[in-house]
């Protein structure tokens, strides 16, 4: 058996323990900060409606607290252009339909009231899987209307 001894000073003892106090303190906080996470995340939960339109609201757009549409849906497996261009859409305000391929999720589909300059109703849509909003946009249905994220950057 071996006894290793160190002469160590007051001093860099209590340095050594200051900074062992300082690792911990670091760790702790990190470890506050990774708990607080998921109220972030949170903002993108889809359980219920509260929580839909929850998120809607919060992206600024005012909506009828019920849903005109419920629909199961297959996010495509298909690579097509149709898909790709609306996918961009989608990468555009922190979605990414690629990692759903070929999954189903369920659209809601929400009537907007507050759509500024709209010529014809206004929906917002979001796709909802395993609880957690994965998608979303806002059509205007007017024959020259437009689709914008739902997320208004």
């Amino acid at each position: 058996m071996f006894v290793v001894t160190a002469k160590v000073s007051k001093t860099k003892l209590a340095a050594l323990v200051t900074l062992l106090i300082a690792v911990l303190v670091l760790a702790a906080v990190l470890a506050a900060a990774k708990t607080g996470a998921p109220e972030a995340a949170d903002a993108r939960n889809g359980e219920t409606n509260e929580a839909r339109v929850a998120f809607i609201t919060q992206q600024g757009w005012q909506v009828n607290a019920e849903p005109v549409q419920t629909q199961s849906v297959k996010i495509p497996a298909e690579d097509t252009e149709v898909f790709r261009r609306y996918n961009e859409l989608q990468k555009s305000q922190g979605f990414d339909l690629i990692q759903y391929a070929g999954r189903q999720a369920t659209r809601y589909v929400y009537e907007v009231l507050n759509a500024p300059d709209a010529e014809g109703p206004v929906y917002a849509t979001i796709f909802v899987l395993d609880g957690r909003i994965v998608g979303g946009d806002v059509t205007d249905t007017a024959p020259a209307g437009k689709m914008q994220g739902v997320v208004q950057n």
